[in-house]
């Protein structure tokens, strides 16, 4: 595959942008070149998107309130057994993991990583597209992506890590569609063709993938 140049790939993604009617910045500068990134490693993916899973699956049933604090509790425990996923946790997911307390807005929070987990499972080849940005992933269809492997070991042996120049095309196109996003909201205009978000989750699992800043889960920023 041909490596671009960051500003070949930021001038596609310029010219994208504007064949959807969306907001660009050309100052907004380019992002790293292919030879300065170094991604996340397939496991360091894998470990990711089963950790996601499990606190997006418990920020949605809190959220939901239709299950006690103990069937919550059992329902995680089993998912994480399953997957031996113990070791995979930031600090932040362990707190809400541990928390028995009815948390509505850490629960609302937390469910919006399956957008997160959505680009975990394209980067390891198991989506095969980050559609257009205008709607929330297809949950169900992510969550049956990882529960139709039996352990870990089985996930991970399905994952292959999508090549780097795919990932960084998807970093720099989401930069922007993130200023897009911030340009609106700092001048109060409504941003009604994309979902403001799915591109701000998006852009964290992007920039996460690609060691911005390097930035741990619980620390990575989206800046524009």
């Amino acid at each position: 595959m041909e490596i671009k140049s960051a500003m070949v790939r930021k001038q596609g993604s310029v010219d994208f942008l504007r064949s959807k009617g969306i907001p660009v910045f050309e100052h907004l500068p380019a992002i790293e070149e292919n030879h300065e990134v170094t991604l996340r490693n397939v496991t360091e993916v894998a470990c990711r998107a089963i950790a996601l899973c499990i606190v997006a699956v418990r920020g949605e049933c809190v959220g939901a309130g239709d299950m006690t604090p103990k069937e919550i509790g059992d329902l995680q425990n089993m998912i994480t057994a399953r997957f031996n996923a113990d070791g995979f946790f930031t600090p932040k997911e362990m707190v809400f993991l541990l928390d028995d307390t009815k948390d509505t807005h850490s629960a609302i929070q937390f469910s919006w990583q399956y957008e997160c987990l959505n680009v975990m499972l394209w980067a390891l080849n198991f989506v095969d597209e980050l559609t257009f940005p205008d709607d929330i992933c297809d949950v169900s269809a992510v969550v049956r992506i990882i529960q139709s492997h039996e352990t870990f070991g089985d996930f991970l042996a399905a994952s292959s890590l999508r090549n780097k120049e795919e990932i960084l095309d998807q970093a720099d196109l989401i930069y922007r569609y993130n200023w897009a996003c911030v340009d609106a909201r700092i001048n109060n205009r409504a941003m009604t063709t994309i979902n403001p978000g799915v591109v701000a989750e998006r852009h964290r699992a992007l920039n996460w993938l690609i060691h911005y800043c390097e930035q741990p889960w619980d620390e990575v920023t989206t800046d524009t």
